[in-house]
């Protein structure tokens, strides 16, 4: 898996570049491929409230607290992002609705 994934973050512009030449919406799973400009979306966990519970989880560890007593967390908060350079050169208009639930919009 692990091995999988460096290919795949290796080889993403060359992906994105590809979606992008067959006019294929692309939707990532991070922020970094929207504002490096090689997709159209990005909707995922917003890392920054993940690495907080993280760190929260690992202090009631390092306290003393048995993981095995601690419950699963799902992220609750997903972080829109949209690239409207892409959707201009895919020749897609993203909906005013859309746009006032992102996140954040690149122009």
């Amino acid at each position: 898996l692990c091995a999988s994934i460096a290919a795949y973050n290796q080889n993403r512009a060359a992906i994105a570049e590809r979606c992008k030449r067959v006019r294929l919406p692309s939707v990532w799973g991070g922020r970094d491929f929207i504002t490096d400009g090689e997709g159209l979306a990005s909707y995922q966990s917003d890392f920054r409230v993940v690495f907080d519970r993280a760190g929260a989880l690992a202090d009631r560890i390092l306290r003393g607290a048995d993981p095995a007593e601690i419950p699963f967390e799902q992220s609750t908060k997903l972080e829109l992002v949209l690239n409207l350079k892409a959707a201009k050169a895919l020749r897609l208009t993203i909906p005013q609705s859309i746009l006032l639930r992102a996140d954040e919009v690149i122009r």
